[in-house]
């Protein structure tokens, strides 16, 4: 044990709410490495943990790992010893007084950074422009956790502006956070742009933490880091106060070690929003979904493969064979698709004219209604003051962001047939076409590859599977839950319904994850041979 860890547990034990026993040396701080949340409440439940503690272990872990050690760079900031002790005491007092608030009561959440927190931190997408974006307003996704009794911890770093600047960026880094590194190798990428949430999870920096994606940055980076990632039905969470990219596709969503968590984050979550019309339905359409958790929702269940979308690597074909097998015994069927990609060849034109015209439109919407006077207040100040900033355009250029600046309005015939061609062949023609073609429940496949080495001076070069584009261009949702590893590396395994189908697909996920449990412990090596 660390001298600053015994230093903090002898502090704790002071404070503690029961009086503690005399002792020559404190007692080392509860372990946390790999507990879910679910675990964590019914320590504190049952008398073995309280929330003080709690919050105070895992600030002492983000000091250990992210601050010192392999430095992970995953969170950017979080509460101090002290706030933590004393937001969790003020949740357990809470509780104590026979006022729990559910499941998340005093378990502490990190939030990606473009999402807004009431309270000093800035909201800065990772970029220098917004380092001093202190907003002083909680997203409406933040309010709906602070209801339920989750402790706000702390904000992780992501890809800049969520990968939205050039397509020659390196997923993780962000000119605020530097470079996140997978807690497995690390060498290796954490994927984006969730990549702080994802390898916050994965280190148990935080038994829980908030994504956003717009396509595969909850998926990739929870698949890479061999955690649960859940992107829920466009329209289900509300996006106000978030850093946008693209109205039509942006959601947040669950990064957790398990999908019973990822389902109390959800419950916690969804909900209607007069300020984002996409969430009209989200009230008549949420439920209790770790309700709807059950080891045995593969019963019955016609699944469908889509093989054509894992790669060529015998290794990662294997362990997605003994997945459908896994399925298998657990009552579900397994219907492989022949080709899924047949007449969806002009799906990834729509898509980027989608989100070039959309970022443009939306960005200028954000900045222009931040509160603070001073500070970029449109796209076209970003870009000058990328060109201002050096270390901004150190590693990567903003080519994006310059074609983004070109796109007439959400009033231009090109958008508007772009954005009806995307969604027809993403959803009718894409997805619902799938399932009803083959008579199947929901689709699964690979989420990702092992992850690559992160390269700031070429860029990413996964290159591997990926299932992330159809889900999150017709916004329907996506879940992956860890399907084992390759030298150390995990992978992940995707399951994908219709639009508004999220319990189902949650359930699925857990069947399977019950059965399997294929999460593999973080060992934080320097590298791993390829």
């Amino acid at each position: 044990m660390q001298k600053y860890s015994l230093i903090a547990a002898a502090a704790l034990l002071a404070t503690a709410p029961a009086a503690a026993p005399a002792v020559a040396m404190p007692p080392p701080l509860p372990e946390v490495e790999g507990k879910d949340a679910a675990t964590l409440r019914a320590e504190m439940d049952g008398g073995r943990l309280y929330e003080g503690l709690l919050a105070s272990v895992y600030q002492d872990r983000i000091a250990r790992l992210d601050d010192h050690g392999p430095r992970l760079n995953a969170v950017i900031v979080s509460l101090s010893q002290t706030e933590a002790y004393a937001e969790g005491r003020r949740l357990y007092e809470e509780r104590k007084a026979g006022k729990p608030r559910g499941p998340l009561h005093g378990i502490p959440i990190l939030l990606k950074d473009n999402i807004e927190v009431a309270g000093p931190w800035a909201n800065t997408a990772g970029s220098l422009a917004l380092k001093d974006n202190v907003t002083n307003r909680d997203a409406p996704i933040v309010a709906r956790l602070r209801d339920a009794g989750a402790l706000i911890f702390g904000k992780t770093n992501l890809s800049e502006w969520a990968n939205i600047r050039s397509n020659g960026s390196t997923s993780g880094w962000s000119a605020v956070g530097g470079l996140t590194k997978n807690p497995h190798a690390l060498d290796r990428n954490t994927c984006g742009s969730s990549s702080g949430s994802a390898a916050a999870v994965a280190a148990s920096l935080a038994p829980l933490a908030i994504g956003t994606e717009t396509d595969g940055s909850i998926t990739c980076p929870a698949g890479v880091n061999g955690v649960v990632g859940f992107k829920p039905t466009v329209g289900l969470v509300s996006r106000t106060f978030m850093v946008p990219i693209s109205h039509s596709q942006d959601t947040a969503g669950p990064i957790t070690l398990t999908v019973r968590d990822a389902a109390d984050v959800m419950t916690a979550i969804a909900g209607s929003d007069p300020a984002d019309p996409a969430t009209a339905e989200a009230d008549a359409r949420k439920t209790d979904y770790a309700a709807a958790l059950s080891p045995d929702a593969l019963k019955g269940k016609r699944v469908g493969v889509l093989r054509d979308r894992i790669g060529t690597r015998a290794d990662i074909a294997a362990l997605f064979d003994a997945a459908l097998k896994q399925m298998e015994s657990l009552g579900a069927t397994i219907v492989e698709i022949a080709d899924s990609r047949k007449g969806l060849e002009d799906l990834d034109a729509a898509e980027f004219e989608v989100l070039m015209t959309e970022f443009k439109a939306d960005m200028n919407a954000y900045l222009a209604g931040l509160p603070g006077a001073d500070g970029p207040k449109a796209l076209a100040d970003l870009i000058a003051f990328n060109e201002a900033h050096p270390e901004e355009l150190k590693w990567f250029d903003q080519s994006l962001f310059e074609l983004a600046e070109t796109k007439d309005g959400l009033d231009s015939p090109a958008y508007l047939a772009a954005k009806a061609k995307a969604a027809r062949l993403a959803g009718p023609e894409g997805i619902d076409k799938l399932l009803k073609a083959n008579q199947v429940d929901l689709l699964v496949g690979v989420t990702n590859g092992p992850a690559w080495t992160s390269d700031l001076v070429n860029g990413d070069h996964f290159g591997g599977p990926s299932v992330s584009q159809l889900p999150a261009v017709a916004g329907y949702p996506h879940l992956t839950v860890p399907m084992g590893a390759i030298q150390g590396l995990p992978v992940g395994l995707s399951f994908i319904g219709s639009k508004w189908s999220d319990a189902d697909v949650l359930a699925a996920g857990y069947a399977y994850e019950q059965a399997s449990r294929k999460r593999v412990k973080p060992t934080y090596r320097t590298s791993v041979t390829p």
